[in-house]
């Protein structure tokens, strides 16, 4: 048997915790001194401890792991509950710091709002290309929206392309389409290869832009919104003024996980001078 305080000592709680947990009927002594009223426990009930902290510790309110121990689950079925608590706490803080990061990013955009790049913008002409596609509808315009249906279209997309035996013959290009239902997001793919429809994914005709404000955004994807409102700025600073939602154009993603070094020109469609 072990003192109460023996008790918290080995299970790393604290003596009050352990009275509590009394007090709620989680977690009860194997003896109490009816004299001295001081409370005993068993080694066996280490086990219960440790059922208490791991619930509590994944997110579960204490009368939700009083429920969840009254039903007697077994060990098995116990792992089963937390590792699907574990997988939705992380999903969870992956959120928030998707949520973190786009915060930062409005921040930056702000402190960045008197400097402003304008001598990188490039007013040129974009060709028509031919590539496979695969889209699909993302929530809103925001990066934390976009890059979650982007990246699984490509990686789909790529897939496909090698069942079929076709060759990327250059770098990826991504185009919006705004909906009632949110963006509808095409990620292409140029392709030497008849238009069709019946293979899975799309080969089409994406029309050239006759006159395009091009800017190049270095870095993630998850911090465009910096270069994209600097090239809002010129647009409106030059006396142009957008017709479309710009496409972004692939050029280098390097061959590692160093986001850093990504390079994208986005092009924004302007009226003709």
């Amino acid at each position: 048997m072990f003192s109460i305080g023996d008790f918290a000592r080995h299970g790393r709680v604290s003596v009050r915790m352990l009275r509590y947990y009394d007090a709620m009927g989680l977690l009860q002594p194997a003896h109490v001194d009816t004299v001295t009223g001081y409370r005993s426990y068993e080694a066996a009930q280490f086990s219960q401890l440790n059922r208490i902290i791991a619930l509590k510790g994944l997110g579960f309110t204490l009368r939700e792991v009083l429920s969840i121990l009254d039903e007697k689950v077994g060990a098995e079925e116990l792992r089963g509950m937390l590792t699907l608590r574990k997988a939705q706490l992380h999903q969870q803080l992956a959120d928030d710091a998707a949520r973190l990061a786009q915060v930062e990013a409005r921040l930056r955009l702000i402190e960045q709002e008197s400097a402003m790049p304008s001598e990188e913008v490039l007013i040129k002409p974009v060709p028509a290309v031919r590539v496979a596609e695969l889209n699909a509808v993302a929530a809103s315009f925001e990066p934390e929206s976009i890059g979650p249906v982007i990246q699984p279209l490509y990686d789909e997309l790529r897939v496909h392309l090698r069942r079929a035996g076709l060759t990327p013959t250059g770098p990826d290009v991504a185009w919006y389409e705004p909906t009632d239902d949110g963006v509808v997001v095409h990620a292409g793919v140029p392709v030497n290869a008849e238009p069709d429809t019946s293979a899975g994914f799309a080969i089409v005709d994406l029309p050239a832009i006759e006159q395009a404000a091009t800017i190049v955004h270095r870095g993630p994807m998850d911090d465009v919104m910096s270069t994209l409102q600097a090239l809002a700025y010129w647009i409106d600073a030059h006396g142009y003024r957008s017709v479309g939602f710009n496409r972004e154009l692939y050029l280098d993603y390097g061959c590692g996980e160093d986001s850093s070094a990504w390079t994208t020109e986005l092009q924004e469609p302007v009226p003709a001078s």
